[in-house]
C-alpha cells in the first residue's frame, strides 16, 4: 500500500461539466426555495470581509458553513495585505465604507504554497515580487523561525506570522483607521485554516482600534 497522500481527483472536471453543474445547482436550489435568486439579487449586506488565499482548497463560504451573500470575499496568493495593492484596497474600501462590514478577517492556511516558496532561495518568476513581502515577514521573526529545525513546523509558524503581520497591515490603512475614528463598529481578526483537519484557529490578534499600532503608523483624528 502506498504511503503517498491521496490527492482529490479532478479529472472529471471539464468546461462543460461546470455549465452542467450550474444547471443542477439552479434546479436544486429553486426546488428548495423558489424565491432564492430573486431575494439574492435584491442586494447584499454581508457583515464580514474575508481576505484569504487563492488556494482552491480554502473556499470561504464552505469552510464557515455560510451562504452566498453572507461573506464579502477577496483572495490572492498567500492572503496578503499590501499597501500598494489597489485591488485589495478597493475591495476593502467598498466593504468598509459602503457595505459597512463589522469584521475583516485575514485567513491563511497551513501548507500554503506561497509561504513555502517565500522560505526558499529559488526564483519562480513574476511572483517573486509578491513573495518578497512574505520574506519581509520572515525577516521580522527570523530569530524564532531560524531556531525551528523542522521545515514543516517552521513553515506553519511563518503562515501564522504572515497572518499576524497582514492583520497589522490592515490596521495601518487609512480606510480602517478612518472607520474607527468615525465611530464605526469594525474589528480585524487573524485566522489559520488547517487543510488536514478542516479546523479554523483564531490567532487571537483581533483589534478594534489603532491603539496597538506603533505611534508612527497612527493617523490623527
Amino acid at each position: 500500500m502506498s504511503n503517498k497522500p491521496h490527492i482529490h481527483d479532478t479529472s472529471h472536471i471539464s468546461y462543460q461539466s461546470l455549465i452542467d453543474g450550474n444547471q443542477r445547482f439552479v434546479a436544486e436550489t429553486l426546488e428548495k426555495d423558489p424565491d432564492y435568486f430573486t431575494t439574492l439579487a435584491a442586494g447584499q449586506a454581508p457583515p464580514v470581509l474575508w481576505i484569504g488565499c487563492a488556494d482552491s482548497r480554502v473556499p470561504a463560504n464552505q469552510i464557515t458553513n455560510t451562504k452566498p451573500g453572507e461573506i464579502f470575499v477577496h483572495r490572492n496568493i498567500a492572503n496578503m495585505v499590501i499597501h500598494t495593492d489597489m485591488n485589495m484596497l478597493s475591495v476593502l474600501d467598498y466593504a468598509v465604507n459602503v457595505l459597512k462590514v463589522k469584521h475583516v478577517i485575514v485567513t491563511g492556511h497551513y501548507g500554503c504554497g506561497g509561504v513555502i516558496a517565500a522560505m526558499s532561495n529559488k526564483q519562480f518568476g513574476l511572483i517573486d515580487n509578491w513573495l518578497r513581502h512574505i520574506k519581509d515577514v520572515y525577516r521580522l521573526h527570523a530569530d524564532e523561525l531560524d531556531a525551528i529545525e523542522d521545515h514543516d513546523t517552521r513553515a506553519s509558524r511563518l503562515v501564522e506570522y504572515n497572518v499576524i503581520e497582514n492583520v497589522r497591515n490592515l490596521c495601518k490603512t487609512s480606510i480602517v483607521q478612518n472607520a474607527w475614528t468615525n465611530g464605526q463598529s469594525l474589528s480585524v481578526h487573524g485566522w489559520v485554516y488547517s487543510l488536514s483537519t478542516g479546523v479554523i484557529t483564531d490567532l487571537k490578534v483581533s483589534s478594534d482600534s489603532n491603539t496597538d499600532l506603533d505611534e508612527v503608523f497612527r493617523f490623527n483624528k
